[in-house]
């Protein structure tokens, strides 16, 4: 599959992704944020994309802008890197522990955006250092630019760190199984056209 590439420069963030859905998780992440960079190493692991990713931002304010734009970026290249979406089996959940917190995610390529972020209450109200709210900001703009419904539970936990993980290795499997190929001659919807 091709690589789909892309860059955002904003006042606020600079970014520059490169993105290949059915890679052989080859990975060079640098986002300034360590932390941010060991989640989305995982994501691209577990879900087997190749992924190249350069941002900064104005993390002298806070982490908000640059998590939630790589956010928006990372949507619109898997987006894009569907095409069609002929054949993929798009629709896919899986539950994944790490140590003592599971994680569910659901997920239907669908070309509706929607996001349901369950009981993040079971995160920190900060963890590194950022309100514990610009998770769902960073998975709200993967939606919205991914063109997915995507659900995520996080089902119990206690360490903020442990249910984060859970939740990105969690969404690049159930990705890298709702864009498995089922059927190369149809679309998995009863109107011929996924939107």
């Amino acid at each position: 599959m091709n690589k789909i590439k892309i860059q955002r420069k904003t006042k606020e963030t600079d970014i520059e992704i490169e993105f290949c859905l059915r890679g052989k998780s080859n990975i060079e992440i640098y986002t300034t944020l360590g932390y941010l960079d060991h989640f989305l190493t995982l994501f691209s692991f577990w879900g087997g994309f190749d992924l190249t990713l350069n941002a900064q931002g104005d993390t002298e304010v806070d982490a908000h802008h640059l998590i939630e734009d790589i956010g928006i970026c990372l949507g619109e290249v898997f987006n894009k890197s569907l095409g069609d979406k002929k054949g993929i089996r798009r629709i896919a959940w899986v539950r994944v522990p790490m140590d003592e917190a599971l994680c569910e995610i659901v997920v239907d390529l669908s070309g509706r955006s929607y996001l349901v972020y369950n009981n993040d209450n079971l995160l920190p109200s900060v963890l590194f250092g950022q309100e514990i709210d610009i998770w769902r900001e960073f998975f709200k703009s993967f939606t919205n630019k991914g063109g997915l419904n995507l659900h995520i539970n996080y089902i119990y936990g206690k360490n903020g760190h442990h249910l984060l993980e859970a939740a990105f290795k969690g969404l690049g499997i159930a990705l890298k199984n709702a864009t498995s190929i089922i059927d190369k001659n149809n679309i998995m919807s009863t109107k011929g056209i996924i939107e």
